[in-house]
Order: C-alpha cells, then structure tokens, then sequence
C-alpha cells in the first residue's frame, strides 16, 4: 500500500500533505519540486532498476497550492485553483518540453484530490458544501470531470477498501456531530454504510486500509483522547489501541503497510512517521508483535511516504543535493516478523493493554467486510 507523503496531524485529525503521492501500483510518484517561488510539477519512476525524475515544467511556475497525482500510465494530474473554480490538466514529457492536456474544471469553494485509485486511470476529488459533500471523477471519465456521488454531511480524508476503486472510505461529520468513517459505494450512486462505530460519541477516522489482510488502521478519541487503534474488515472483535503506538510528546502516524498478507492482519508490518522535537523519523510496528520499532529516517526523506514490497521490504523516497531523486530500501522483514516469546499482555475494551480504570467501554464495530455491500438504507 502506498500514500502520500504527510507533514502533521490537523486540529480535527485530518492528514496534511506534503506533496509526494506514490501510484497505488507503486510504479510512479509526482510532487511539486524547486525552491521558493520557482515550483514545477516532477514525475518519478520507482519501478526500474534505480529510480528517476522527470520535470514537467510549463512557461510559468505552478502555485504552492497546487496538487498533483501521478497516473499508471506516467502522466501527472494537476489541480490549479483560479478563484472558485479547480482546473485539472495531465501532464507528460514531449522531448524536452512538458504537454498538457486540459481535461476541465470544476467550481468548488473547496476541493481536493483524494489519494490514487487502485484502478491508476480514473482520479477523484473531493468537494465539501454546507450540508453535503461532492465526489468527483476528474480523470478517467469520457466527458471531463463528473459529480459521481454526493455524501450528506461534510466529509474529509478517504481510503480506498478494495482493489477495483468501488469503496471509498470517508470521514463524515453531519451538522455538529461527531465524526465517524463511513464507506461509499461509487458502484450503487454513492449508497454510504456505517464503517466505523466505536462509542456514540468518539470521533473515529480512519486513517488506512490494506484489502489484502483486511488491516484498518484508525485514529479515535474513544479512550479518552486521539490514540491509534486497529481492526480488522468484517471482524467482530473490538478496535484495540496499543500502548506502544502511545509516544510521549510525539505525533505517530501510519503511513504503508504491507501487502500481500492474505487474511493474516496481524502480520503485516505497519511504517509510521514520528514527529518529535528532534524532527522525523521511521517507526516499524505489526500488531502480534506488540511492539515498535524506532529507526533512524535516510537524509533527505520525503517524510511520511514510502511502500512496502510483499516480501517485508520498505522503500523510501529521499532527495538531497548529491541525490537528488533516491529510495533507500530497509529489509523489514526480520523485524516485522519478529516472535514475541514473553507472555501476552492481557487485553480490555476499547484497547490492548492501554485501558485502565474509565477506559469508556468501546463497541464492536460494523461487520465491515458486510457493511458497504449491504442493501441498507444509506445514512444520511
């Protein structure tokens, strides 16, 4: 699985960007590159021998504001805004210049892209109103973009559930309410099913979703504060929230995690970026092993973004003066797959070791394997 590189947790949980977005098939990666003023979008491949950059620059840099996605087939979506409209352009190296092809606009008072589809053809977007929220096709479509889906409530982040680009996982507040992660059918017009249920009252966003062990990793205030915590896709065990993902005076955040691990959760190997006073470094975690492991970052990384190979090894995207387009790969997989020999560690409601006295007792959740497949009512 691979995400977008990020900077720091929001006030209202959400993930900012720094930039750096890797394809779903982990091929290509697209970030705005240059210094100051002087900004221009820049395209890596990551499935070669070594990895390369190219730039895409046009006859005038690019707003800091600006977003980019890189596609399967190499070319770089860009997002400008121009006052209230969004104008999306694919971009791709003709000889020494860059082509642009204009694919339209959409006007939003806000809007952003949501992380690569699956599928690496189609691009969706993310527009939330007043009272409801727009998703957009914006790349993939025959006609520019279309309002595929409108989800009511406002609705932030987004987490692809399979492998086909049908499920969207949302964090969708309705009017002052607490915010809770819904899944959204864009198969059946948008149809929007419970996901996340911890207690009534928490605020529940998640944060990732591997489809291939059906791991969620989530961020919820349910023990009292925010604390990450993880659960299975269609299990009836409750969300646990261990207490080593707990750093004093540090924001942890999930970032890849391994695939391939067919029906094995637990296995998988969890990357997390820890920001600390001392700056950025890497975290490696697996929820049988109970425990994390703390790594030193390569200089120069694009903190936050990296991807997992299915045999346990972690690649991250770095850039220096001397290099400037580079992966540093960690063979994770003798940590990720470490025996724990001592005693298991007793666990409560609402989290692995981390409860103690009022700890709020935390409810199963959905049937998430069921959840967006069902023919419920969609909430509203």
């Amino acid at each position: 699985m691979t995400v977008c590189a990020i900077e720091t947790a929001a006030e209202d949980g959400a993930v900012a960007s720094t930039g750096f977005t890797i394809t779903a098939g982990g091929s290509y990666a697209a970030r705005l590159a240059g210094a100051g003023e002087a900004l221009f979008p820049e395209r890596w491949t990551l499935d070669g021998p070594e990895p390369y950059a190219v730039p895409l620059p046009l006859g005038q840099p690019e707003e800091r504001d600006a977003e980019v996605l890189p596609m399967a087939d190499g070319r770089v979506l860009i997002r400008r805004r121009v006052e209230r409209r969004h104008a999306f352009s694919l971009l791709y190296p003709t000889g020494p210049g860059t082509g642009e092809l204009p694919l339209g606009g959409v006007e939003s008072a806000e809007l952003t892209l949501l992380p690569p589809a699956p599928d690496g053809v189609c691009a969706y977007a993310l527009a939330p109103g007043a009272k409801s929220t727009a998703i957009w096709l914006v790349a993939g479509g025959a006609f520019g973009p279309e309002q595929v889906a409108e989800v009511p409530g406002r609705c932030s982040g987004g987490v692809w559930l399979d492998r086909t680009g049908r499920l969207l996982a949302l964090d969708r507040q309705v009017d002052d309410g607490p915010v809770k992660a819904v899944a959204v059918d864009l198969e059946r017009g948008g149809e929007v099913t419970p996901l996340l249920q911890i207690t009534e009252d928490s605020d529940d966003r998640l944060l990732l979703a591997d489809p291939d062990s059906g791991l969620l990793l989530i961020r919820s205030n349910a023990p009292g504060h925010d604390r990450l915590g993880w659960g299975v896709l269609g299990s009836l065990r409750p969300v646990r929230f261990p207490e080593c993902l707990r750093l004093a005076d540090c924001a942890v955040t999930p970032f890849a995690v391994q695939p391939g691990q067919v029906l094995m959760p637990e296995s998988c190997g969890v990357a997390l970026r820890i920001d600390g006073a001392a700056g950025s470094w890497l975290g490696i975690w697996r929820p049988s092993g109970r425990r994390l492991h703390q790594l030193a970052a390569p200089d120069g990384w694009l903190a936050g973004a990296g991807l997992w190979s299915r045999e346990g090894v972690l690649q991250l995207p770095y850039a220096t003066g001397a290099v400037p387009c580079g992966v540093a790969r960690i063979d994770a997989s003798a940590l990720a797959h470490e025996v724990i020999t001592e005693p298991a560690q007793a666990e409560c409601a609402g989290g692995e070791p981390s409860g103690g006295a009022g700890t709020p007792v935390v409810r199963k959740p959905v049937p998430l394997q069921q959840a967006p497949l069902t023919g419920r009512t969609a909430a509203g």
